[in-house]
């Protein structure tokens, strides 16, 4: 259904846009009526249309919104690839009865691993726009010529409206280092990466297993997205709004006008169980809310994010929880075209990422820990 103003008159999206953002500087207290009444109102409507509702749970913000519910009074079940999580976070899943799912099958009947997907397709490395870029240019076809046209140079042609400048040009320091596929058809002189990128690690591991189970049991999902967290999915949060009912999409997003702050003070009113991969939620010397250990997690060795990290990032951290886990990631989770075993290691050398050495951070703490 459109949205309308008063008279009747569609809302632009630059309305949109404009009240979603004065949302996000309301109080706190604002905020989480507003998620109840949404979430509330999410329910009813897929009552109304004969579906079920589920949570979508991962990390923290999806396990805050799973109490969140049921602190309301929506009771629905959680689901999750739960073992693509950190191993704290697999252990609260499994005390809140998170259901958990297996990742997507392979057309042998087997299920995907990461290192199969990463073998086959490639690395989920910068981000999954950034990634899915590269994936085009690496894997040339004719169809997909007008697209890799814009990604080198921006011009979209007469399907994208005759863009010159357009969005789907890869930022230059990305076409310096993977934009070599082009040269002969484009004119440039970039490099070819010794390695294959994609994104596709996201849809066979997480998102096809829960929309798969979501379609086999006709339910729509609640999910723990904020706008505030940027990336693809803000401006479309912004666009939507909180619920969204869609010819090929429903969900809602209760959380979505969410700063971090607020989330954070929801799940200690809450007294959510925090998983110790993020440590504890404490106030810094200005009186904002952080955790001691990671802000943010995902899936075990994603590359997505990795070149805005300040050292030591995610790889060296993993180095410091699991050595023989963190060895075989950086080291040999593939296998090149001559036999040569390799892992991330390769790409974030390609890319300019350091992680050979150990951090200055861990190397006292190491001498800390020594000495008591």
């Amino acid at each position: 259904m459109t949205e309308t103003t008063g008279a009747g008159n569609p809302v632009s999206n630059e309305a949109k846009i404009a009240s979603f953002k004065a949302k996000q500087k309301m109080p706190y207290s604002f905020k989480v009526d507003y998620a109840r009444i949404r979430a509330q109102e999410f329910f009813r409507e897929c009552a109304a249309r004969d579906m079920d509702c589920h949570v979508s749970v991962g990390g923290l913000d999806s396990i805050t919104l799973f109490l969140f519910l049921k602190s309301i009074g929506i009771n629905v079940p959680a689901v999750s690839v739960s073992y693509l999580e950190d191993l704290s976070i697999q252990r609260i899943h499994r005390e809140l009865g998170v259901i958990s799912l297996k990742s997507a099958k392979r057309e042998d009947g087997t299920y995907w691993a990461k290192p199969a997907i990463i073998q086959e397709f490639g690395f989920p490395v910068l981000s999954k726009e950034i990634a899915t870029k590269i994936e085009f240019l690496q894997n040339q076809s004719p169809n997909s010529a007008t697209v890799r046209h814009a990604i080198i140079t921006g011009e979209t042609g007469e399907y994208g409206g005759n863009q010159k400048n357009s969005r789907m040009k890869l930022a230059q320091k990305w076409l310096e280092l993977f934009g070599g596929y082009e040269n002969e058809t484009e004119g440039v002189n970039y490099q070819i990466a010794p390695f294959k990128v994609s994104a596709k690690c996201c849809y066979y591991l997480k998102e096809k297993p829960c929309t798969d189970w979501a379609k086999e049991h006709n339910s729509a999902p609640y999910l723990g997205l904020m706008a505030s967290e940027g990336g693809r999915r803000e401006k479309n949060l912004m666009l939507h709004g909180c619920n969204y009912f869609g010819k090929e999409t429903i969900r809602s997003a209760p959380f979505a006008i969410f700063q971090r702050q607020d989330l954070l003070q929801l799940a200690l009113d809450l007294k959510v169980p925090i998983p110790e991969v993020y440590g504890e939620i404490k106030k810094d010397e200005n009186g904002l809310l952080y955790t001691t250990g990671e802000q943010r997690t995902g899936c075990s060795m994603c590359g997505f994010g990795i070149q805005l990290e300040k050292r030591p990032h995610r790889f060296d951290r993993l180095r410091q929880r699991n050595p023989k886990e963190w060895d075989y990631w950086m080291n040999r989770c593939c296998t090149d075209e001559h036999g040569e075993p390799f892992g991330w290691g390769r790409v974030l050398d390609y890319i300019g990422i350091a992680w050979r050495d150990i951090p200055e951070q861990f190397e006292q703490l190491s001498l800390d820990l020594e000495q008591i």
